[in-house]
């Protein structure tokens, strides 16, 4: 590299650079030795470069004058190693003092901001371990694998200590006193909130459409202040708004919630805090806002101007020394095994240690060969029968052997070698994706000793169970005395070797997916011949492998080379390593090993016992092969090894650290240094640089840098380049960093049976930056990063599989990793166990870093070391984590060697199966990629809407139902106005005529009333009031009765008398608290002279536990109606006109707001007409009714329509379906119905209690075929999941695909669409949900990415006419365009009934007329939906095409965010899909943070995996951030009769701290 690495170059004289690069290309042309490139390049080089002590010229970086001296004495002084261990197993590997230094330094930086971050809620029971976990042993886990045990040596200088110990902590927890314990107690000692029972939604949810703005952002004030504003005067009922407060009430000033629990609350403090946290800056700050009307644009992150860029010239391939021709090397590594087998039987070839540490068996070279031929024989010959052998050459067969039993496992290698089968050696059994391998390889047949087979599970007639994803196997135990001796005339044939496959190596990708690397038997061959010369192996040197001898670097020294070179292998296994960790030093000691095969946990672990032993000596090793120092962190595992045991005879040029992968075998291998020599310099990179792929001196920031070391130079006989690790494989620029690929005989061949893989990573031809490819070489991809330095030093500085690519910057899982784990933590995770992955969310990688929790661990500090880690990772690598979990002790996934299983614990998190016991998760710091946030534009002026639209040839989107005034019914109409009129005349025309007809639980018919019996009842209803009530006209009373016939009964009675009936749901006995304020507020708004109810709602209202509710002294006249005494009125009366008020409909909304309309005696006519004709009622028809009798359309069909259309109605109250859910389909089946209603709880009721039990609804002959319409009355936009779901269950009992639909109605107007018998079905579309967000329909096809599929409401009434208006500028738009529907009908409501007389609202809401383009003035309502009309291609009854009319939701239920409108449904659709604990969920916003609540009805285990999911689906789907996330009970979330949400019930419960949650998470 003839470069210096840092921007230095430029500095050189113009000559002396082309000089550089002339010995560079004959360096690489062979033209001159190594040796002599370095000297005359440093006699070049010299008068550029500051000497360095001790460190010759030709070795120093050049531009860099950090390089340290000799490893010796930058090491910390020894003693610190003898400390203790009783900290816990310490991780050593990802320990850099300098590292930790940096750390230290970039948490004292944050020190001056004090930040209060919130901490999340949870209840006290939701995590505590069982004491069989709290007493993990000191740890099992601390032995882990790569990825895995990053202890930290045993005491962080103590100076350290302390200044953290001083530094005010980032986190500054004295938040305006809240309290921030986390126990279920403090949930409840909030007295305030729990005095007054109901909620009260804000008041600004009351100021309806005319004033929609965004809520006031809290942020701004504080709560002290706005709670000294509150004015005094406003008393507003509890649990309700009613629909008119004057506009003069200042909103702000009402929020600090509703029902007078000031904001100081602890959740509220909470936000509060939250919101302080999100105030500061991002990172990227954002451009300036532009207004974007079309598409929602994410954000493509920028390439920041200043980022360093590669400058060198492009690389030329490196080569290794030749491979050296030894006149005795064998043609085959069989070969090999038989010469030594014949010639040298007595040598030793193996060593197995037992349990202690002691060895226990010695197998020789004569018998290895001698057991390996005779199990090449079985296989080949004992197996099948003589004409259908089982294996023939060329099979694979796995190899299933323990890892204590190196023996057995290197005989069943040779045995299938010898026999021409190919070896596949894999882990334990059991693992799923080992299977795919299996399946993949074609493997029928596996080797294993006895005492394993013995270990395996079995079937109850003791066949070894079939694995999941395993192919069926047979197995075979090749203990020796299983074996049958070949005859003498039996040889092996042993052919020189060529390309075909010798064994296949099992790797685990990033994805978790196993593939088999195919090594042919020339590449081994070739591979033991480079590592002989490499490591200078002789003939019996004895050396100790620590390693996996079954994969890896510990396969080809171990069993591989060792038999090429007759070494002499002693095995150490994983198992006497966890009891015993000196155990291979000891053996280097007492065997006098030349050669010792370790990985820097091994370094630790020797480290960590190395006081138990103080006379071990090391003077024999002149190899110490690190094999996995090609993690960046070994260095420092290294020095402090060396360090230590120095002073045993461990010489520091034996430390040989090596870069060895599965496709590429060994990369490059430090060879041994001659005694006394210089060691080799260390690069100090800057992590800016490298997150760019650039190699950068670190100069700017120490705290940033990264110390790597060398592995030596490329193998020999090998070359190395140095390729873009994504795209196609241009060559990198000399100071670029890429992916190491190796061409030579010594790598993998393929990924057995995966051949497109295989090409992109094993025939890999590099290219230029023209892209035309570079000599015809096919190099292998090595999945390693790394660069190549001056004098030829191969530096590595990670692995592909653990890049994660966040923004376009590159990030090292490792590094990472070792940042979180120099924020000291001795108290909180278990230092060997932490997985650092990226998961893909809005268009970006995200990083997830996930520890396990120390039992003993408390919430504090938890929290504090999660904040630490989070400023820690953000100002060393300049990245934000997403997540950051911990997770009781022992519950990551682990591999087989103990180490962490990265792509299970990713699929864990991905899954919500991970059940963590802390989160943090910050996607408002790393989410910087969103759209930018709309601004409302200065609108185009609504009449150039109108003329636009009328250009572009576009209809107003307008409809109607057929005409009222054309269709004639009988008499009736003429003749009778009032309803009682028509009630008398049945009495008189049809007295016997069934009109109701009242079912049980059980479905017998427990009442019923003919047309004389409701009259007579009414009657003396009526004279009751009269006597009783001493009422006069007009005076309104309010009806408390249990759905039934008495509540129709007191309604025509309250006619009779001309007073007006206000329907009341009663009280429930057992939640009196909830209740019953509903009810006295009703009472109170309606100003009623006289409740009418039965006997026991009338001791319910003026018991004891009514009086802890309300004032039971204030009701006004209460009135039992169950025994009437037998007296009429001399006269019923008749209203003077039509326009009379009826009767009052009180309803509360989804908002929270208790709104009541008046309805008069006309618009009921009308109302009941419109319904009989689209529905063609008429008196010898039964319909069937299972809806709540109290307000809008239920209580039209309960009460009213029979009456009008004489049929019958079979009442069935929803209540009773709790206790039988066959109730209302027997009833359907039983009766014959053709026309049902119901409402969506009692749907969902029977599609989740009976949806598997369609054979019992059969068996019991419950047959729907008579169903013709089942009617959902609804006031939302149609759930057609549900719907749909509903007819797919009981399609198999008859139901008609047909049948189900929903209806349409507001308060204005209860019922705008219904079904009918006639007309077209219901018609589908999909629309764009990214375009419903800007208030604009767009169409899409089915199964389009964001479509959202939206049903018709039904047909729309008789005298209807509704048109969609922009509910700004109050302008008629165009067919298919989002707006309001307005409407206009004979049975709109006359308005509001309310305590104040505000005549704006009402106005607006029921006598409003189009801005323009409306020359007849028609007086419209405002529905308050957002909806459109779309004209299909059907024909309505009239004849003409038919509009069809979409509901998408209610304008006060939508959430403005980002300046886009959000419906709440269309949030939580996605949420409960994410995970199959959510029972049900609703989301709110407060202060323009979204609040998602979920209800978990799984364990609550699972509370903390559905924060992440939640996040996840909402950022993906919605583009917004969540800013909390509360997990609750089943049941929690409010739900009123319709079966509709009440979301403001539920937030004022929240910010009241009354909801008890199991967690609440504040998203950072």
């Amino acid at each position: 590299m003839a470069e210096p690495a840092g921007g230095g170059a430029c500095s050189l004289p113009r000559e002396i650079r082309e000089q550089l690069a002339e010995l560079e290309l004959e360096l690489s042309e062979g033209d001159i030795t190594q040796k002599g490139y370095e000297k005359k390049r440093a006699k070049l080089l010299a008068p550029y470069i500051p000497q360095t002590h001790g460190v010759d010229p030709a070795l120093q970086k050049e531009p860099r004058n950090q390089t340290p001296a000799p490893a010796a004495t930058s090491a910390p002084s020894s003693s610190k190693y003898h400390r203790a261990r009783s900290g816990g197993a310490r991780d050593e590997r990802y320990r850099s003092d300098i590292h930790t230094e940096a750390v230290q330094a970039a948490l004292a930086k944050h020190k001056e901001q004090k930040m209060a971050l919130p901490m999340p809620t949870k209840r006290r029971s939701t995590f505590v371990q069982s004491p069989a976990d709290a007493c993990t042993p000191p740890d099992t886990s601390s032995a882990s694998e790569d990825e895995g045990s990053l202890r930290r040596q045993a005491a962080l200088s103590a100076a350290l200590h302390q200044s953290l110990q001083n530094a005010e902590s980032w986190i500054n927890r004295s938040v305006q006193g809240s309290s921030t314990s986390s126990s279920a107690s403090s949930t409840l000692s909030h007295g305030e909130g729990k005095g007054t029972s109901g909620t009260l939604a804000d008041v600004f949810a009351s100021t309806r459409i005319e004033n929609f703005s965004v809520p006031p952002d809290v942020t701004a004030t504080t709560s002290s202040s706005s709670s000294s504003a509150r004015p005094a005067t406003i008393d507003l009922p509890p649990s309700g708004i009613v629909k008119g407060t004057h506009k003069g009430s200042n909103r702000s000033s009402l929020m600090d919630t509703a029902d007078g629990v000031p904001v100081s609350s602890r959740v509220s403090t909470k936000i509060q805090q939250l919101l302080n946290t999100l105030k500061r800056p991002k990172r990227p700050p954002l451009k300036e806002f532009f207004v974007d009307d079309f598409e929602e644009i994410v954000e493509v992150p920028q390439p920041d101007p200043n980022q360093p860029k590669p400058e060198g010239r492009q690389m030329t391939p490196v080569k290794g020394e030749p491979l050296g021709v030894v006149c005795n090397w064998p043609p085959a590594l069989e070969a090999a095994l038989q010469r030594w087998g014949t010639t040298q039987a007595k040598c030793p070839c193996l060593t197995a240690l037992d349990v202690t540490g002691k060895p226990v068996y010695t197998l020789t070279y004569g018998k290895l060969w001698s057991r390996s031929l005779k199990l090449a024989y079985t296989l080949l010959n004992k197996l099948g029968t003589k004409n259908e052998p089982v294996l023939k050459p060329g099979d694979r067969v796995a190899l299933v052997y323990p890892n204590n039993d190196p023996v057995m496992f290197m005989v069943a290698f040779y045995g299938c070698l010898l026999a021409e089968v190919i070896p596949v050696p894999i882990e334990d059994a059991g693992g799923q994706q080992i299977g795919f391998l299996l399946g993949s390889c074609g493997i029928t047949l596996a080797l294993t000793t006895e005492v394993c087979l013995k270990g395996l599970p079995k079937t109850q007639n003791g066949e070894i169970v079939q694995f999941k994803g395993w192919p069926r196997l047979k197995w075979v135990v090749t203990d020796s005395k299983y074996l049958s001796k070949s005859p003498k005339d039996w040889q092996p044939n042993i052919s020189t070797a060529g390309t075909e496959p010798a064994y296949i190596e099992y790797k685990t990708s990033k994805e978790g997916s196993v593939m088999g690397v195919t090594v042919s038997r020339i590449a081994m061959l070739s591979h033991c011949q480079a590592l002989s010369q490499a490591c200078n192996y002789s003939e019996g040197e004895t050396i100790v492998n620590v390693l996996d001898f079954k994969k890896d670097a510990g396969l080809w020294h171990g069993m591989l080379t060792n038999v090429m070179n007759k070494l002499h292998t002693l095995s150490v296994p994983y198992s006497v390593m966890k009891t015993c960790p000196l155990s291979w030093v000891q053996r280097v000691h007492t065997h006098k090993a030349k050669v010792a095969l370790v990985k820097c946990r091994d370094l630790h672990w020797a480290m960590m016992a190395h006081r138990d032993q103080r006379d071990v000596s090391l003077s024999s090793l002149r190899m110490l092969i690190v094999t996995d120092g090609a993690n960046p962190w070994s260095v420092s595992s290294c020095d402090a090894f060396l360090s230590l045991f120095q002073s045993h005879g461990l010489k520091p040029e034996a430390i040989c650290p090596c870069a060895t992968s599965p496709e590429a075998m060994t990369a490059a291998i430090r060879r041994p240094g001659v005694p006394g020599a210089p060691l080799p310099g260390r690069a100090i990179l800057s992590m800016n640089g490298l997150s760019y792929g650039v190699i950068r001196v670190n100069t700017e920031d120490k705290n940033s840098a990264l110390t790597v070391q060398d592995v030596g130079h490329v193998m020999p006989g090998g070359m190395m380049c140095i390729v873009k690790p994504d795209g196609s494989p241009q060559l990198c620029k000399t100071d670029e960093i890429g992916e190491i690929c190796v061409s030579s005989k010594t790598g993998g061949m393929m990924y057995y049976g995966l051949a497109g893989v295989t090409k992109n990573t094993f025939e890999v031809i590099p290219v230029n930056s023209a892209g035309s490819p570079v000599g015809d070489l096919p190099f292998v991809r090595s999945g390693l990063l790394g660069f190549v330095g001056p004098g030829s030093l191969v530096f590595v500085v990670g692995k592909m599989d653990g890049l994660l690519t966040v923004s376009g910057r590159r990030h090292n899982a490792d590094d990472i990793v070792a940042t979180g784990l120099a924020v000291e933590s001795i108290k909180t995770v278990y230092r060997g166990r932490i997985a650092v992955f990226s998961v893909s969310v809005f268009y970006d990688e995200r990083i997830v870093v996930v520890a396990e929790q120390r039992p003993d661990a408390s919430e504090e500090d938890s929290f504090q070391w999660m904040s630490r880690v989070l400023q820690a990772i953000d100002s060393i690598h300049q990245v934000g984590v997403y997540c950051l979990a911990l997770v009781p002790a022992n519950t990551l996934p682990k591999t087989p060697l103990g180490g962490i299983h990265i792509s299970q614990t990713k699929q864990h998190f991905l899954e919500g199966s991970l059940h963590p016991c802390n989160i943090l998760m910050c996607p408002h710091t790393c989410v910087t990629n969103l759209p930018k946030p709309r601004q409302k534009q200065p609108g185009v002026g609504p009449a150039s809407v109108m003329v636009g639209n009328l250009v572009a040839g576009k209809r107003i989107a307008q409809a109607a139902g057929r005409d009222l005034g054309q269709i004639e019914d009988n008499d009736l109409v003429r003749k009778h106005q009032f309803l009682t009129e028509v009630l008398q005349w049945r009495a008189q025309a049809t007295p016997d005529h069934m009109l109701f007809l009242l079912l049980n639980a059980k479905g017998t018919p427990v009442c019923t009333a003919t047309c004389l019996q409701l009259h007579k009842r009414a009657e003396r209803i009526a004279s009751v009031l009269y006597d009783k009530g001493h009422l006069n006209a007009g005076d309104n009373v309010v009806l408390l009765y249990p759905p039934g016939i008495e509540l129709i009964a007191a309604f025509y009675g309250c006619l009779y008398a001309g007073c007006i009936p206000v329907t009341v749901r009663p009280p429930h006995a057992q939640n009196l608290t909830a209740t019953l304020p509903t009810v006295r507020m009703i009472v109170d708004v309606s100003k009623a002279a006289c409740i009418l109810t039965t006997q026991t709602l009338m001791r319910l209202l003026k018991s004891r536990e009514a009086a802890a509710a309300v004032d039971v002294k204030t009701w006004p006249t209460i009135i039992d109606t169950d025994d009437l005494p037998r007296k009429r009125l001399p006269q019923l009366y008749k209203p003077p006109t039509p326009e009379m008020l009826a009767y009052l409909d009180f309803s509360v909304s989804t908002t929270g707001m208790l709104t009541g309309v008046k309805m008069s005696h006309a618009a009921v006519n009308a109302l009941c007409r419109a319904i009989k004709l689209q529905c063609e009622l008429y008196s010898s028809r039964q319909i069937a009714i299972c809806l709540d009798p109290y307000c809008g359309l239920g209580f039209t069909l309960w009460c009213l329509c029979s009456v009008y259309s004489g049929h019958q109605s079979i009442l069935i109250p929803p209540m009773e379906l709790e206790s039988n859910l066959f109730l209302w389909l027997s009833t359907v089946s039983q009766y014959k119905i053709r026309d049902t209603f119901c409402s969506y709880s009692v749907m969902e009721l029977c599609t989740k209690g009976l949806g598997n039990q369609v054979e019992m609804l059969k068996a019991r002959g419950i047959n729907l075929s008579c169903v013709r319409t089942c009617v959902v009355v609804a006031e939302e936009r149609p759930r057609i999941s549900l719907t749909q779901s509903f007819s797919k269950l009981f399609k198999d009992i008859g139901l008609s695909s047909r049948a189900v639909s929903t209806t349409f109605g507001s308060r204005v107007n209860v019922a705008i669409c219904l079904q009918g018998t006639s007309g077209p079905d219901p018609t589908t579309v999909y629309v764009d949900l990214k375009s419903l967000r800007h208030d604009r329909v767009r169409l899409v096809e089915r199964g389009a990415p964001q479509s959202l599929l939206l049903s018709e409401s039904g047909k729309i009434l008789p005298g209807v006419k509704v048109i969609i208006v922009n509910p700004e500028t109050k302008g008629p738009v165009g067919d298919s365009h989002l707006g309001e529907i307005w409407v206009n009908s004979p049975h709109t409501a006359s308005g509001y009934y309310t305590i104040y007389d505000n005549e704006s609202l009402q106005a607006d809401h029921f006598n409003t007329r189009l801005s323009f383009g409306d020359a007849a003035q028609t007086l419209w309502a405002r529905t308050g939906y957002l909806g459109f009309v779309r004209r299909t291609e059907l024909t309505a009854a009239s004849g003409d095409r038919h509009d069809a009319l979409y509901v998408v939701g209610a304008l006060d239920e939508t959430l403005e965010l980002r300046g886009l409108r959000y419906h709440p449904i269309d949030i939580e659709t996605s949420v409960s899909r994410t995970h199959r604990s959510i029972a049900e969920c609703a989301v709110f916003t407060w202060t323009n943070l979204l609040v998602v609540v979920v209800e978990l009805c799984g364990c609550e285990q699972e509370a903390l995996d559905l924060v992440p999911l939640v996040t996840n689906v909402v950022l993906e789907e919605h583009y917004l951030i969540v800013g909390v996330v509360v997990v609750v009970d089943p049941g929690v979330i409010p739900i009123n009769s319709r079966g509709e949400k009440q979301r403001m019930h539920l937030r004022d419960s929240f910010l009241a701290d009354q909801l008890d949650p199991i967690y609440v998470a504040y998203n950072m």
